[in-house]
Formats: structure tokens, C-alpha cells, sequence
């Protein structure tokens, strides 16, 4: 028999970039309870990776729970960024609802839009709570206006546009509904969700079926499923079969061993579970999202839509360059392979495919952030490797017209930089789309672009606009190839030969370019030291130190002035690469480098592709 279970609430919050979602979701665990009174709690607590932490923004979705009114309310905070949308379209079939934040000055931006085009889609209930309401040039009546605008502009139904508002500080603990209510705590966002979320139904005397929407991955426990029970009721020792909705092939026979429900931050470990309850389930090896488990003697799939296409792609493969091995712990191809495929236990947008050669791997994912936080990741557990520039995926049309991947690219900056940006992006084939004036005499620009005219855009995009440029991107789909676009307009410098950069070498090497590297750094032929002006590559011998004569003592170095090596970061150095070259990964470096580090067989090379 169907029933409700007015006890549970499941929700997600979605929002775009750094609209304040994880920040909400700590206001509300502590206004909860779910810390003690006396408990340090570290800011943006659900961002436990340390990069999410760094970069102030969420990678992976978390699970958590609040109980409040004797209510138990399951919370999935999401990602906001474009190249994390995989985990954003998974975790929706989890809950019955979504809290979309929208910050009170910003208003609804094009991550917004993605993320509520994934709500509505499932036809879930949406809750707006505009975030930031203490700025002091917030403007909570004009975001209104925008959000209901763009739930018209989705074709929301009558009942998601029927949506209610709710006003909030996250930073400062606070919700209201009406500008003159008090603003003591967060109840009245509670209150929303008990109100206008639907509990969860489903028959708990039934035949099983639960959804894997998430799979998390354990040292001790190994993979593990999360999802949640739409029928049925789960138990320890239980029989059950895994089906897929899209491998009709799959009917995997496996026991129930653990059993766990979130409280708080933590994993509870219970015997038994029903419906609505969101449960991670560990022990069973071969666990993929979209699985559903079901009863032995009634198998049944829940549809689960398909995650969408990487975009994107570069060749991970092993460092050989002469200074390999000296400071990585993995550096072999059997550490590298087992290091991605494990990756593919929980990054379900990411691609592994195996080259003709055993040191090289082809790894594809949503886009240059999606891959970059990969590279940091192992890079920071003592992998060392090498990575190719990022190339797009191509596809092909049953006319045989070659189709590439294509953004929406929303960008707001400054007046006086709009002419550089429009410049700038119709070199890389972008259309510019629509021009507008945003709030705080800023332009918002929208273009077309395919997504290869972006690869290495977004350092530049920061240095052309001073560091004040807003930039946001959404893939569209595929269209017909636009033409061969000019990267780079600069040139590289490379290392003559290998040893040890001097003060001498490298104050002749400066007049050629800018400089990546300082004294005392080693270097090999083939290595990439600077950045030269023109659009060629220059041999420079940074090794080389000044003949001594007996007027002439080694201390008058120490009168050259060197300028400081531009020290880049991984997505610059990503950014900067070229087709021909490579970035060398190790834990604590980063080099650039040709893929051919010989000169004669790099010029040969050169001449052969020329002709």
C-alpha cells in the first residue's frame, strides 16, 4: 500500500558558483543541533576535499541530515560549476525538492539556469531563498523578478512559477519571508521545506527498488552505493539483484552486508531502511550508478537518465623527461592506470581509455577545470606524470560533416574592457550573442563559441580584464566544425642544454622573453624556461656561466639584475601549453617541455608536418 512518510524531507540545494550554498548548509546544521554548543566547527564544513576548500568551491555533492520539528530533512549540497553538472543531473533523483539559492545582488546567472533546468525537468518542487539579503547592494525585489523571468523563460509549470520566496543570510544565521519579520534564525527556511516539499511515498511492504545515484569510495570499505528506497523496505543479510535501466543485460546477484544512514555529518550504521530513507550501501564490488536494487523474485529498473558526454580530453601519460622519478613515489604506468580507473568509482562525466602504447592514457572529461582538479589531486597524493594540451571531442554526423562541441559563454565586465573581450573571443570563433548593460556599470556579454576557442582563454581573459571579468559557460551540444582557430601568438624558449640555470645565462636568456624559471633550477634540453614575444621558438642557454679572466672574478654576477620569473599556476602552465609540447607533473613542480626534447628531431619533425 502506498504511504507517506511525513517524518522525512529530501532535498537538494543547487545554486550557481559561490550564490552561498555550502555556507547555508552549515548555518543549517548548526541551528539544527547537529553540532554540540561547545563544538569547533571549520567554516563551509560539507567542502572537505582540500582543493573544494582552496578554491572555495564544491567539487563533489555530500550528503548530510538535520532534523528539525521531529523531522528528519536529508540535505545533498551540489556543485554550481559548469564542469561538475554530472554530479548536479544524479543526485536530483534522490530528493523531492530542491532549495535553488540566488544571491541577492548578482541575481540568477548562467549556472543558475543549468541547475534549474535539471529541477524542472524532474518536475520537482522549487523553493527560491535569495542569499546575501545584508549586502549593502542587494536588491531583493529586482531578483525576484529575474528568477519568475527565467522559470518562464524554462516553461516552469504553473505549480513550480506558484514557487515560494524566502529571504536569507547564511553568514549571518538568518531567514525571513517578509521584509518586516524578525530575523533571528534560519526556522522560517525550515519551515518552508516542511511546508512545501512533499514527503516521500512509496509502499514499504512492496518489492524493493532503490536507485544508486552516487558512489562514494572507501580505503577500508571499498565502493559505496548511495541512493535512495522508492519501494520496498532493505535489511541486513538481504538477497537482492542489481538491474540497470540502461544495460538490460545486468542482473547481478549480491547480499546486503552494511547498511548505513547519514545523521548529521556522519554515517550511522542501522540493520534495517524504507522508503524515502537516503542509505549508503558498502560491500558490493561492481556497484555503478543507475543501478537499482531490487527484490530476487521481481526485478524492476528505475529509468536514470543518462549523464552527459565528456567534451573534452587530454593524454596523461608517463614522465620520461631527464629529471623523472627524482620526486614522485608513483611513477610507473601500472600507478598511473590503477590511479585513473579508480577515479571512475565516483566521477561517472570522467572517461579512461586505454592508447596503443601501455605509458599513455586518454582521459576525457566536461571541461578544463573538470581534468585540472584530477592532475592536482594525484599530484598531491605523489603521483608523477605528464599531460598533453586539452583537446576537444569530435563527433560525426550521418551526413559525414565533422560536429564539435559548442558554450554558451556568459561574460560581465567592466565598460572599458568590453572591446578587448569581443576582439579577443571573435578570433576564437566566438558570436557575439547579445550585449547588455548589467547591475554596477558592468556589460554583460553573451556569445557562441565552440569549446576549443576557450582552451587557454581564461588566464588571459583575467589579464585583459584586470583581474575584474566574471566569465560563465554552458554546453549547448554539438554543431558543424567553424575553422581552424590561432592560439597562442607567442613563442616558447628552450633550454640548449641540461645542468643548472646561472644569473649569467639567464640575464641573457631575459632579453629574449619572460622568464618561468630562477637561478640554482635544473634544467634539460628540450625544457620550456620562458615565454618569447614573437610567434617562434628560441634556443636559449640559461647553463651558461661567464668566462673568468684574471680581471674578471665570478662574484661580479651577483651585480645582474635579474626580473622574477613568472611563476605559474596548473591551469596556467595547462592554459600555455601547445600542441607540440607537454606539462610535467610532479608533487612539488611543474614543467613545461616539448614532446620531442631533441632539437635536430624537432626540427625534423616540424619540417615534416610543413610539407
Amino acid at each position: 500500500m502506498i504511504t507517506k512518510r511525513e517524518n522525512i524531507r529530501n532535498i537538494a540545494i543547487i545554486a550557481h558558483v559561490d550564490h552561498g550554498k555550502t555556507t547555508l548548509v552549515d548555518e543549517l546544521l548548526k541551528q539544527s543541533g547537529t553540532f554540540r554548543a561547545n563544538q569547533s566547527v571549520a567554516e563551509r564544513v560539507m567542502d572537505s576535499n582540500a582543493i573544494e576548500r582552496e578554491r572555495g568551491i564544491t567539487i563533489l555533492s555530500k550528503n548530510t541530515s538535520v532534523s528539525y520539528e521531529n523531522v528528519k530533512i536529508n540535505i545533498i549540497d551540489t556543485p554550481g560549476h559548469a564542469d561538475f553538472g554530472g554530479e548536479v543531473e544524479r543526485v536530483l533523483k534522490m530528493v523531492n525538492g530542491v532549495v535553488l539559492v540566488v544571491d541577492a545582488f548578482e541575481g540568477p546567472m548562467p549556472q543558475t539556469k543549468f541547475v534549474l533546468r535539471k529541477a524542472l525537468a524532474l518536475d520537482l518542487p522549487v523553493i527560491v531563498c535569495i542569499n546575501k539579503v545584508d549586502r549593502p547592494e542587494a536588491r531583493p525585489e529586482a531578483v525576484i523578478d529575474e528568477v519568475l523571468e527565467l522559470l518562464m523563460d524554462l516553461e516552469a509549470s504553473d505549480e513550480q512559477l506558484d514557487c515560494p520566496f524566502v529571504f536569507a543570510s547564511a553568514k549571518a544565521g538568518y531567514a525571513f519571508l517578509h521584509k518586516d519579520d524578525e530575523r533571528t534564525s534560519m526556522n522560517p527556511l525550515f519551515d518552508t521545506i516542511l511546508n512545501f516539499i512533499p514527503a516521500p511515498e512509496g509502499d514499504p511492504e512492496g518489492n524493493l527498488q532503490a536507485l544508486i545515484s552516487t558512489i562514494d569510495y572507501n580505503e577500508y570499505l571499498g565502493k559505496i552505493g548511495i541512493g535512495k528506497i522508492d519501494n520496498g523496505t532493505i535489511r541486513i543479510n538481504q538477497d537482492v539483484v542489481i538491474v540497470n535501466a540502461h544495460d538490460p543485460s545486468k542482473l547481478q546477484k549480491e547480499k546486503i552486508s552494511q547498511l548505513y544512514l547519514f545523521e548529521g555529518l556522519d554515517r550511522v550504521s542501522v540493520k534495517e531502511a524504507t522508503i524515502g530513507d537516503i542509505v549508503a550501501i558498502s560491500g558490493i564490488s561492481h556497484i555503478r550508478i543507475g543501478d537499482t536494487l531490487c527484490q530476487p523474485d521481481n526485478p524492476q529498473a528505475i529509468q536514470f537518465q543518462k549523464i552527459s558526454e565528456p567534451t573534452i580530453a587530454m593524454q596523461f601519460m608517463v614522465n620520461d623527461s631527464p629529471l623523472a622519478g627524482l620526486d614522485g613515489t608513483y611513477i610507473t604506468s601500472r600507478h598511473l592506470r590503477d590511479r585513473l580507473f579508480r577515479e571512475l568509482n565516483t566521477d561517472v562525466s570522467l572517461r579512461v581509455e586505454e592508447m596503443e602504447t601501455t605509458e599513455s592514457f586518454k582521459v576525457s572529461g566536461r571541461g578544463e577545470l573538470h581534468l585540472s582538479v584530477l592532475i592536482e589531486n594525484m599530484r598531491r597524493e605523489g603521483f608523477e606524470f605528464a599531460v598533453s594540451k586539452a583537446e576537444v571531442l569530435y563527433k560525426v554526423d550521418e551526413k559525414g560533416r565533422k560536429l564539435e562541441p559548442m558554450e554558451t559563454v556568459y561574460i560581465d565586465v567592466p565598460e572599458e574592457f568590453s572591446g578587448t573581450v569581443i576582439q579577443d573571443l571573435s578570433m576564437r570563433k566566438g558570436e557575439l550573442l547579445g550585449m547588455s548593460s548589467a547591475v554596477g556599470g558592468y556589460t554583460r556579454l553573451e556569445f557562441n563559441i565552440p569549446s576549443r576557442g576557450l582552451i587557454g582563454y581564461r588566464g588571459e581573459f583575467m589579464t585583459n580584464t584586470k583581474g575584474n571579468g566574471i566569465m560563465n559557460t554552458t554546453f549547448t551540444g554539438y554543431a558543424p566544425f567553424k575553422g581552424d582557430i590561432q592560439f597562442r601568438k607567442q613563442g616558447s624558449l628552450i633550454a640548449y642544454e641540461a645542468g643548472e640555470a646561472v644569473a649569467y645565462g639567464l640575464y641573457n636568456a631575459q632579453e629574449r622573453g619572460i622568464l618561468f624559471i630562477g637561478a640554482g633550477e635544473k634544467v634539460y634540453s628540450g625544457m620550456i624556461v620562458g615565454q618569447c614575444p614573437r610567434a617562434e621558438d628560441i634556443e636559449v642557454n640559461v647553463c651558461k656561466r661567464k668566462q673568468l679572466t684574471n680581471t674578471r672574478a665570478s662574484g661580479s654576477d651577483d651585480s645582474l639584475k635579474l626580473s622574477p620569473p613568472k611563476v605559474m599556476s596548473l591551469e596556467q602552465s595547462l592554459d600555455f601549453i601547445d600542441t607540440d609540447e607537454l606539462l610535467e607533473v610532479t608533487p612539488s613542480s611543474l614543467r613545461i617541455r616539448k614532446k620531442i626534447l631533441d632539437p635536430n628531431l624537432r626540427k625534423r619533425a616540424s619540417k615534416n608536418k610543413n610539407m
